[in-house]
């Protein structure tokens, strides 16, 4: 990604004191506010950070990306079907590591 603006560190930062970022907003179709979109305008061009917060111990970043589509706001389907499997992964690596936690 060409820019990021420290998009990402924001996020991580606001998340892991329990804030949010004023722009983020629940993501549709993943039902409810775990998992949340910042859209970010920068010299004519709009970035999109997705996180998940649905965890009590880890923040994990789905994706950050360049809207590339000059025509409507909507985020486009090869991304959602990126978010959600990278969703997935991250419920799955946090229960190894929630389990590795447990073993301690």
């Amino acid at each position: 990604m060409a820019y990021s603006g420290g998009l990402t560190g924001k996020i991580t930062t606001l998340a892991q004191t329990g804030a949010k970022h004023d722009d983020a907003k629940p993501l549709k179709g993943f039902g409810g506010a775990g998992v949340l979109e910042i859209v970010s305008d920068h010299v004519g061009d709009t970035y999109r950070a997705v996180y998940t917060v649905k965890f009590a111990t880890a923040i994990y970043v789905l994706h950050a990306f360049q809207k590339k589509s000059k025509t409507g706001s909507k985020t486009p389907t090869s991304d959602l079907e990126l978010i959600a499997r990278r969703l997935k992964v991250a419920q799955a690596d946090y229960m190894t590591r929630l389990a590795k936690g447990k073993k301690s």
